[in-house]
């Protein structure tokens, strides 16, 4: 049995000197455990690691990343599985529609060279990893932003989502955008036609044409 006064063979005759050295060398197992690594870039882009979304964010590398991300809640259930060629910009967007307690942990697949089916091919590889279909991708659908756009218009206010359209149109117009005039015209026609109906309800003193049209409008 070690004792004070009876040390194991390996620490009796140490000089003084050399004490320190020693020690360290010699000392138990416990003081050398391996320390648990910290969650880098590449950790946390590797599609295992579930943490933070607010700490996933804080990494500058990741500011336009491209690849497969799942969204979890803060009980770590699986919300929305998604991809997109700008991750943080679509998290950011998820968090403006369903709030922090819905979007609270990420785990991420980084893509360098991004390619639509690649990513299709890995979401419905993690979709299918889990017993049952996140509300994100089923019943919740409209409330997670599919796509970049849709992603930039969720974070915007009402002001800034008018600015960009206004700034979409004029690019559409500076591009000859050959659907823009076919819209217009659709649009145009659309508005005709209402005026019509409702001039013809006014003269006749029959607004039923007007009324199924409203109710045609607002049905789901």
């Amino acid at each position: 049995m070690e004792t004070q006064h009876n040390p194991p063979i390996e620490h009796q005759n140490v000089p003084i000197n050399h004490r320190g050295l020693h020690d360290f060398l010699y000392s138990s197992d416990d003081e050398h455990a391996p320390i648990e690594v910290s969650i880098t870039p590449e950790l946390a882009n590797n599609g295992t690691e579930i943490i933070g979304l607010e700490a996933w964010s804080t990494f500058p590398q990741n500011a336009k990343i491209a690849g497969v991300y799942a969204v979890l809640d803060a009980e770590r259930r699986t919300q929305h599985i998604g991809y997109s060629r700008n991750v943080l910009l679509s998290l950011n967007g998820h968090v403006t529609q369903n709030g922090e307690q819905k979007c609270a942990f990420v785990r991420v697949q980084a893509f360098k060279f991004p390619k639509r089916q690649e990513m299709e091919d890995l979401r419905e590889a993690w979709l299918a990893e889990l017993e049952s279909t996140p509300p994100g991708n089923a019943s919740e659908s409209g409330m997670w932003a599919s796509t970049v756009g849709e992603a930039v218009k969720a974070v915007m206010s009402e002001t800034e989502r008018q600015v960009y359209e206004e700034k979409k149109l004029k690019l559409r117009k500076a591009m000859a955008d050959t659907t823009l005039s076919k819209e217009s015209e659709t649009i145009d026609a659309t508005e005709v036609e209402r005026r019509r109906q409702l001039e013809a309800a006014v003269k006749n003193d029959d607004w039923s044409v007007i009324i199924d049209a409203q109710t045609q409008e607002t049905e789901p």
